[in-house]
């Protein structure tokens, strides 16, 4: 079993490691999809689109390319459909993972600070987190529009350290993709790397995570408390 990471500050992603949200996000594409005169498209293909923000979910839907580039006219009205049907139906069928939950609630009972960094915009990672009963454990949350980069890049992260009063070093962010694992390097975090989620297919242990899990469940037993400096 690999040492324990001693931190402070434990950041998770969203979409893909705390809650399964692609049923919903399918679900608002084919709404979209309707909206623009268009057929609709099986929910496991959307599935495998999902992961990389909504902006490139919307592109593509739109073409059936991992990175197609539609129309520009066509793109922002899909877009802006995608955006209305996702707000109107965020938690239609989104629920946090099994063990999710407990292992939030196991790390916040051990004094840890806990964070969301998402390149899914506030306006959906808010409400989302307080429907679902999560916004309670976060003491910071980063969408993809908080600041003006995201991941993989660091600047999120940093934030989320800085907001949190923990320095980079002392942080793990726990993801499901490359993102997450090349964001939390960049960063100076450690990182922890979920075998569920959305990755595109690819196995995420290529990716050179610190730690591997295959619930949250797991997690707890990976972490140890850094002690006040």
């Amino acid at each position: 079993m690999p040492q324990a990471l001693s931190v402070r500050l434990v950041l998770f992603d969203l979409d893909g490691t705390l809650v399964h949200s692609a049923p919903d996000l399918a679900y608002a594409a084919n709404l979209m999809l309707a909206d623009l005169g268009r057929p609709p498209l099986p929910p496991e293909r959307i599935t495998a689109w999902v992961g990389n923000g909504m902006a490139r979910l919307v592109k593509r839907v739109l073409t059936g390319e991992l990175d197609g580039e539609p129309e520009k006219a066509l793109y922002e009205r899909g877009l802006e459909r995608f955006r209305t049907h996702y707000a109107a139906n965020l938690t239609r069928e989104t629920r946090p993972y099994p063990g999710a939950v407990a292992a939030l609630e196991a790390l916040a009972a051990r004094g840890f600070a806990l964070g969301c960094a998402t390149n899914k915009p506030e306006v959906f990672t808010r409400p989302l987190l307080a429907a679902l009963g999560l916004a309670r454990f976060m003491c910071v949350v980063v969408g993809g529009d908080t600041v003006a980069a995201r991941k993989p890049e660091p600047l999120p992260l940093l934030y989320a350290c800085e907001r949190a009063g923990v320095v980079p070093a002392r942080a793990v962010l726990v993801g499901d993709s490359a993102n997450d694992v090349l964001g939390a390097r960049r960063a100076g975090l450690r990182s922890v790397a979920v075998t569920y989620g959305y990755n595109q297919g690819r196995d995420v242990r290529a990716l050179g995570p610190d730690v591997v899990v295959d619930s949250l469940v797991e997690l707890p037993q990976y972490l140890r408390l850094h002690p006040a400096e």
